[in-house]
């Protein structure tokens, strides 16, 4: 089909609309603390059989501007979000050049979103060594051999690179943490709650931080309103 603003994707389906006639969101329902509140929708999304529930978008900004991309939640505590990677990878440049992000988890069968934004460090050396000794053996090898967000010539390089750092570490030896390898905690200083509604009037809650170190177990600490949809 050809639009008034030339051929486009698919629209039959870009112009489909889901009507979400599900429960909502209510001040009252909300539980006491985000943390329970995340808690208690993850575990609904994971019971409800939705693909990796933990994978969330990931927004950095950076020299080059904003960049988004999914990742997976390793940890979502009291303290914040744990995420790991590459530390040369392109999320790790723009987070040395501004230490602040935002991530949203979208459960979309459950219409049902939540965003955190706030700042990052760094996790200790050692802490990022005790997560990696837990990854499966391949995953390890993957780490210690790719460049990510770097040029390579093709798959077919990749797989020989692979292959030799699987040399270098015999199969009864452990896989030490790579240099280049880290992980980050995401300390938010919002969060939001967002349940989809009929004829698009959604009910949408943020809890703003009361202080930079707040914890999201800590009711508190947070101060709650409910946004426009």
């Amino acid at each position: 089909m050809v639009t008034p603003h030339g051929e486009s994707v698919a629209p039959e389906v870009m112009r489909a609309r889901v009507q979400y006639e599900v429960p909502g969101l209510l001040e009252n329902t909300l539980e006491s603390t985000p943390l329970q509140q995340f808690d208690k929708w993850f575990r609904e999304a994971a019971a409800a059989g939705v693909p990796e529930p933990n994978a969330m978008s990931l927004a950095t900004v950076g020299p080059e501007g904003p960049r988004v991309r999914v990742v997976l939640a390793k940890e979502v505590a009291a303290d914040g979000i744990r995420f790991f990677t590459n530390l040369g990878s392109a999320k790790a440049v723009e987070l040395r050049y501004d230490a602040r992000a935002a991530v949203v988890f979208a459960w979309i069968s459950q219409h049902r979103q939540v965003r955190f934004a706030g700042t990052v460090s760094e996790l200790p050396r050692e802490e990022c060594a005790q997560y990696f000794a837990s990854r499966p053996r391949e995953a390890q090898v993957g780490a210690w051999a790719s460049h990510q967000s770097q040029v390579i010539e093709s798959r077919e390089w990749l797989r020989e690179r692979v292959a030799g750092v699987a040399r270098e570490f015999p199969p009864d030896s452990d896989i030490p943490l790579p240099d280049h390898w880290g992980g980050y905690l995401i300390r938010p200083t919002a969060v939001e709650f967002w349940q989809g509604q009929p004829s698009r009037l959604h009910d949408r809650i943020i809890l703003r931080a009361a202080a930079p170190d707040a914890s999201l177990d800590d009711s508190a600490a947070w101060n709650a309103a409910r946004l426009s949809p």
